[in-house]
């Protein structure tokens, strides 16, 4: 089984790549690749330099991987309830690919943390509406609130119980689709 795990954001100290790789680390006998934004930065999305310089290769391949895997494990950092600019401009331009769905309808774990009380809920609510309209088959969705409060960074892990109690039914949720889809 292969897992891309895509942490949606290009800080170097992103709370949201520490959340998806444990997660991603949840799912036993399978090959994981965490994705960082960083690799597929490219101009700021416009209709015009689409129309004269076509779709960065940097988009192409971020689909080459979508592609590739069998599973998504997806954590996205909240900028002003939304996604960060970094995320959302591979996804612009990844949409913009000719006859794709951006997340061809791969089975995805839609996860999100924050510092604070709601855990990126905004931007977990934005993705659970936008991302279906864009080949998203989300199987399930995980917040962690207080990030600082319920993760061990030394340890890499969530330390609240309950919290890492809910993320690791939701993996079983989503390796049990997986399992599904190749009968």
């Amino acid at each position: 089984m292969k897992i891309l795990a895509i942490a949606g954001s290009n800080s170097e100290t992103s709370i949201n790549k520490l959340l998806v790789s444990y997660a991603a680390s949840l799912i036993q006998n399978a090959e994981v690749e965490i994705v960082d934004m960083n690799q597929f930065e490219m101009p700021i999305y416009k209709h015009q330099r689409e129309v004269e310089n076509g779709v960065p290769q940097q988009a192409i391949d971020f689909a080459a991987k979508i592609d590739a895997a069998d599973i998504l494990l997806v954590s996205l950092s909240e900028h002003n309830g939304t996604y960060s600019t970094a995320f959302k401009n591979v996804f612009d331009w990844t949409s913009r690919i000719k006859d794709r769905a951006v997340w061809n309808e791969k089975p995805m774990l839609l996860m999100a943390t924050a510092p604070g009380a709601r855990g990126g809920l905004g931007v977990l609510e934005a993705a659970a509406k936008r991302f279906p309209l864009h080949g998203g088959n989300i199987v399930d969705t995980f917040t962690l609130p207080f990030f600082n409060d319920n993760f061990d960074k030394s340890a890499q892990k969530i330390s609240n119980e309950e919290k890492d109690s809910e993320l690791k039914e939701k993996i079983a949720k989503i390796s049990a689709v997986e399992i599904i889809l190749e009968k």
